[in-house]
């Protein structure tokens, strides 16, 4: 009979040894955020979860007596160096190692199992639990949550995705990934530079040639200025040109006005909430001497979220009759 009692004090070592490492192993906000999501395991481990120190309390004390009763058995069975020698194998292999090895690899769905029988031992321990817990509360405060910083969510990105157990693939890493860094970057690190950019002076005629240009340059917006480029007065959107007599007008005719100027310096978050706030999509930037440096469309914005290139469907089907443009004169060239 003694020896079916040290049997069962054994067991509830490993048990309590085993739940304190697995619950303890499950972060609170971790627990919180599943059980938000309604994973099951997840809500019936939070809710002992939540109160940590009355569980910590519960579980170290169960453990303690369990172990003292092992010990105190085995001492009325044999002589008191074997006794001691015998229960700190029994505590350490059986309630210690054995059970914390496996309760940490299956920390949450053991412990949504055995939930039920952690109850029963906080009402049982809980005049004596209680009042510890609450001064552990009052000295030491709430569990500080886990945050992670952009780098260490980046980092973990990257790690689901690398895991084949993980439902997360490439295109959601790199949009993630590019969502979380694009805060950091300036108008300046993804605008077109002035260099780059096409623009026509205000009086210039929308004439043969110049509407070849236009189609040339493969754009579906360019500015408009007046004298200087520095002095922008309008942007054309080739959109507009659609159904126009185009001979008897001028670039300022069938321009939009509506010029929005912004700092080359400006983050990429409060640009795009600029964007969105104007329900514009192309800014004019300007350094900081207030000259144009460039211009900054919505797109360059969303290809550096999405991590690649936006080609809107005037820019690609312009870019293809360029292209075929070029051929066919090459052709000619040839025939020649």
């Amino acid at each position: 009979m003694d020896y079916f009692i040290v049997i069962i004090l054994v067991a509830f070592s490993g048990v309590f040894s085993g739940l304190t490492l697995g619950f303890f192993s499950l972060g609170k906000d971790d627990l919180e955020r599943k059980a938000e999501l309604k994973d099951k395991d997840a809500i019936k481990v939070y809710k002992i979860r939540k109160d940590g120190n009355l569980l910590l309390c519960t579980l170290l004390i169960g453990n303690v007596a369990v172990n003292s009763a092992i010990s105190i058995f085995l001492g009325s069975i044999t002589s008191g160096v074997a006794a001691g020698f015998i229960a700190t194998s029994l505590i350490v292999i059986f309630g210690e190692i054995i059970p914390q090895a496996t309760f940490s690899r299956y920390a949450l769905i053991v412990g949504a199992r055995l939930a039920w029988l952690v109850r029963l031992f906080i009402f049982i321990f809980y005049p004596i639990c209680k009042p510890l817990a609450w001064a552990l509360d009052k000295s030491l405060g709430e569990e500080i949550p886990t945050i992670y910083s952009k780098k260490e969510l980046t980092k973990l990105i990257e790690d689901h995705e690398d895991n084949k157990k993980s439902d997360l693939d490439s295109d959601e890493e790199r949009i993630i990934k590019g969502a979380l860094s694009y805060s950091h970057k300036t108008v300046r690190d993804i605008m077109t530079p002035r260099t780059q950019v096409v623009a026509f002076p205000f009086d210039q005629k929308l004439d043969k040639k110049t509407i070849n240009k236009i189609s040339e340059s493969g754009r579906s917006r360019m500015i408009i200025f007046d004298k200087s480029i520095n002095n922008v007065v309008g942007i054309l959107y080739v959109k507009d040109l659609i159904g126009k007599v185009l001979e008897s007008e001028t670039m300022m005719s069938l321009a939009r006005k509506d010029v929005i100027f912004v700092d080359d310096e400006k983050p990429l978050d409060d640009l795009l909430n600029a964007f969105k706030e104007t329900r514009n999509h192309l800014f004019v930037a300007l350094n900081e001497f207030g000259e144009v440096a460039g211009i900054v469309t919505i797109e360059d914005v969303l290809e550096e979220i999405i991590g690649a290139e936006i080609v809107d469907e005037f820019d690609k089907h312009e870019n293809l009759r360029a292209v075929a443009r070029k051929k066919a004169k090459k052709k000619n060239i040839n025939k020649i």
